[in-house]
Order: C-alpha cells, then sequence, then structure tokens
C-alpha cells in the first residue's frame, strides 16, 4: 500500500473526524461573528473542505493534517470564548450505490456526491455480462475501464466490480449500513428487503426523488445523442 493512501479503519476514522468538524462549523452562525473572528471560521472552514477533497483522494494524511488545523482554529475560538460548539462524535455509515456507470454524466456525480452526504460511498460496478443481460446490450466501457474511472470520482471511497449471477452475494460482502438507489434504477426495494433477510442484514434503503438536469441525464441518453451527432452521412 502507498504511504499515503488510506485502509478501510483510517478511513472511517479520518471521515468521523471531518463529520465532527463539520458538526462543530454548523454549531456557529457566521453572520453574527466580528470581522476578525469570521476570517478565521472562514479559513477553519476551508481547512475542511480541503481534507474532504485529500479524502476523496485516497490520502488520509494529508486529510487528517487540514481537519486538525480547522479543529485547533475552531477550538481556539471556543477556548477564547468567541464561539459555542460541542464535539460530537459519530461512526460513518458504510453506503452502497451500484450501477453501470457507462459515460459518466452528470447524473452518476449528483447520485455520488449525494450518497457520501451519508458516509464512506462503495460503488458497485456492474459486470459486462449483467449489463448485456440486462440491457440487451453490451456496455460502451469494458468492465475494467468503469471500473477504473469510477475508482477515481472523489466521492467514492471504494469502487468494486459486481458478481456475475448473484447481487446479494455482493452486498452481503460489503455488509452496507445503507444502500442508496438513483431515481430509476429497476432495482426493487423489496427484492433488497429479501437479501437483507437471506443473509442477515440490516440496512436502510433510501431512493433519490429525481434526475438531475435536463432530458440528457442518462447514458442511453448521451449514446443517442452521440449516435445523432457523430453518425450523420
Amino acid at each position: 500500500m502507498p504511504p499515503n493512501e488510506c485502509s478501510a479503519s483510517d478511513a472511517s476514522r479520518v471521515w468521523t473526524y471531518i463529520k465532527m468538524v463539520k458538526n462543530a462549523l454548523s454549531q456557529v452562525s457566521p453572520e453574527g461573528l466580528s470581522k476578525e473572528v469570521r476570517r478565521i471560521y472562514d479559513l477553519a472552514s476551508l481547512y475542511v473542505k480541503d481534507a474532504e477533497y485529500y479524502l476523496g483522494l485516497g490520502d488520509c494524511i494529508t486529510s487528517t493534517s487540514c481537519i486538525a488545523y480547522a479543529e485547533g482554529l475552531l477550538d481556539a475560538l471556543r477556548m477564547l470564548g468567541h464561539i459555542r460548539i460541542e464535539w460530537v462524535r459519530e461512526r460513518p455509515k458504510r453506503v452502497l450505490v451500484g450501477g453501470t456507470f457507462d459515460i459518466i454524466h452528470p447524473g452518476h456525480i449528483h447520485y455520488l456526491r449525494e450518497a457520501s452526504k451519508h458516509g464512506l460511498v462503495y460503488a458497485v460496478v456492474a459486470r459486462d455480462v449483467n449489463v448485456e443481460r440486462i440491457k440487451g446490450r453490451r456496455p460502451v466501457m469494458r468492465e475494467d475501464e468503469r471500473l477504473a474511472i469510477v475508482s477515481s470520482i472523489r466521492y467514492v471511497y471504494k469502487a468494486v466490480l459486481g458478481h456475475e449471477s448473484d447481487f446479494g452475494e455482493t452486498i452481503n460482502r460489503l455488509r452496507p449500513d445503507l444502500i442508496v438507489l438513483g431515481p430509476d434504477q429497476p432495482v426493487d426495494e423489496v427484492f433488497l428487503e429479501g437479501i437483507a433477510r437471506r443473509y442477515g442484514l440490516a440496512f436502510d434503503v433510501v431512493r433519490l426523488k429525481k434526475r438531475v438536469g435536463g432530458q440528457h441525464m442518462a447514458s442511453r441518453e448521451y449514446i443517442k445523442l452521440l449516435k445523432e451527432r457523430l453518425c450523420r452521412e
């Protein structure tokens, strides 16, 4: 493992640390601060964003350094009586998402960003054989290519290839606390309840209410658009 790469336990601890500092930030109304205190508060907020960015890259060491700066600034303001905050620790949830992720577009980013608000995101990338069986066509990109792209997205903690025949096996292997579904994903909540019973798992399921943006917010729409623009005679 490279020296700055996060293990699962390290990422969990850093995520908890970031969540604690973000919670402290949310307890403060910046509008009521003096100009000098507001500058320090804003600096702490920037360090938090940096910590999230580096954690998204899998760099736990730099992420921890950034969030420690943010904590120190806020705690100094607290000790001087400029702000009132309480430090609250919360264990991060393991959040599972899944999809083909063929031709990444803004809808995918929205889906992964929303999922990341709940905890550490584990993204299951559909196998080529399953995409062809379910969608009736081969994916544009191979499964290893799609896996590499999804792994590089900052909102994803870890991406894995799904099982070739049993979706429940993948869920049991990852053991999520929460499964987040896209608004038009064909996975049925009742089906997921059956998997939970089969493996003795306990997880919640939430579904995003709607797509973001216009009509071209699905891979099939982009494929259609590409055909129209690039395959003209």
